[in-house]
């Protein structure tokens, strides 16, 4: 069995947390049974592993979020990252091209496609489980999960099973509604119809099948070359509203998108994460913060208050699903991101009359991690290693380093540095541009002892 974790999202909705590299799904801001933070992906891998799904996880996801999924998960999990975003179905399509040319799994394996960010329970998994031997029975070449309805939503698609075969643990599918109104969607629950819960399983062959309609590749590498050649559609209207047999298998339990600070903040283990405080005045209010500078509030009500380096935001709830548009005003580079070795934080940047640029950040390497031998065209680095202890390789020389050292690394020269413990370093980058493009790796490898 092979489970197809579907990794997008621009960052937007729950924004200044997560920005263009760091959408909803990286966020530690959840509980775990040990108490510990973990994020959204890091819970359905948990909860995968928990029930018992004797499954290999692959990741469908872009360049931009690979080094956070390292971060979070390991070096493990496989990831397949798409050349440019095409939506779900060239995303499933590319996945499972991989899991055939280039793991070599064979037709009859089950593949189960599903979102990496439902916050939802074990029975879910049980039904994914379910979805599995119904594919391996032969029910039909596509099965889809059907969330059982709460209320006559109008966020979600609809999947309406045969007439009769309601109650059923297999049902098969009708037709599909995409988005109704509210009237129609009441109709809808009285026949009997699932939310779309966007978890399918079908055998690889299936979808290999489809793919070869588009794109005849020798390898993984010339199907990833052609990526373009995929039609940019939703796997819904190109596979399942297409597909000459589907079935239905039913959940029924705790399902939801924390997909808006309104819906986040009912599962956060806290009304206030991070420095804050909420007087006993205010109601129904949070605050998630991630600086070092205080927040406080005071008798205010529903409001969501959030500040990360990217910035601050104050929302009352009840308006938190229309600040996409909001945030789309912002442009700027993200002052906080997740790499494969740790993480940075951007404490400061300043551009001075005459063109020249300098920025500050933070660096927290993760013990056992380096960053990789490269060189920069357009500035120059100050690093002052403020914790732990490393190694650090400048044009091709190798010392350890610790608290209170500095290094200058000017342009064009060779560098990395290893973190033997975890490793905080206060980087000063100087330039007439400072981009995170403005680097060129090479190959290294440090010594075992210095």
């Amino acid at each position: 069995m092979q489970i197809i974790l579907l990794s997008g999202g621009s960052g937007k909705r729950l924004w200044p947390l997560s920005n263009g590299t760091r959408s909803k799904q990286f966020l530690r801001v959840l509980k775990s049974p040990s108490g510990e933070y973990e994020s959204m992906v890091q819970r359905v891998m948990r909860q995968i592993g928990e029930a018992g799904l004797e499954a290999e996880v692959t990741i469908a996801t872009s360049e931009t979020q690979r080094e956070a999924i390292t971060n979070q998960l390991g070096g493990g999990v496989a990831v397949v990252t798409e050349p440019e975003r095409r939506d779900t179905f060239p995303a499933i399509a590319l996945s499972a091209g991989w899991l055939a040319l280039e793991k070599g799994c064979s037709r009859d394996e089950v593949v189960v496609v599903m979102p990496c960010d439902p916050y939802t329970e074990v029975r879910y998994f049980e039904t994914v489980g379910r979805m599995v031997e119904a594919v391996e029975a032969d029910a039909a070449e596509l099965v889809l999960m059907g969330v059982e309805p709460t209320a006559p939503s109008t966020k979600f698609g609809y999947v309406v099973p045969q007439s009769g075969e309601q109650g059923l643990s297999v049902q098969r599918v009708q037709r599909f509604t995409e988005k109704p109104s509210r009237e129609r969607a009441e109709e809808l629950l009285r026949e009997g119809a699932f939310w779309n819960g966007g978890v399918f399983a079908f055998r690889l062959g299936y979808m290999v099948d489809i793919i070869e309609r588009y794109i005849h590749a020798a390898d993984f590498a010339e199907l990833r070359s052609r990526y373009g050649e995929f039609p940019k559609i939703s796997f819904d209207y190109e596979v399942a509203e297409k597909a000459h047999s589907v079935a239905v298998v039913p959940y029924a339990g705790a399902w939801k998108d924390l997909g808006t600070w309104n819906s986040l903040a009912e599962e956060l283990p806290e009304n206030c994460m991070g420095n804050g405080y909420i007087d006993a005045k205010c109601e129904n209010t949070h605050v998630v913060n991630e600086l070092e500078l205080p927040i406080l509030c005071v008798g205010v009500k529903d409001v969501i208050v959030a500040a990360s380096p990217d910035g601050i935001l104050v929302c009352d709830k009840s308006a938190s699903e229309g600040m996409k548009s909001e945030v789309e005003k912002f442009d700027g580079r993200p002052m906080y991101e997740e790499r494969r070795w740790g993480t940075y934080r951007v404490l400061g940047q300043t551009v001075y009359p005459d063109g020249h640029h300098s920025l500050t950040k933070l660096l927290h390497l993760n013990a056992g991690c380096s960053i990789s031998y490269q060189t920069h065209a357009r500035r120059e680095e100050v690093w002052t290693f403020v914790d732990g202890e490393g190694l650090l390789a400048l044009e091709g020389k190798v010392t350890r380093v610790g608290r209170g050292d500095v290094a200058h690394i000017r342009r064009g020269e060779h560098h990395a540095v290893k973190a033997l413990t975890d490793l905080e370093i206060i980087e000063v980058q100087s330039g007439d541009e400072l981009v995170e493009e403005d680097i060129k790796r090479y190959p290294f490898e440090f010594p075992e002892r210095v």
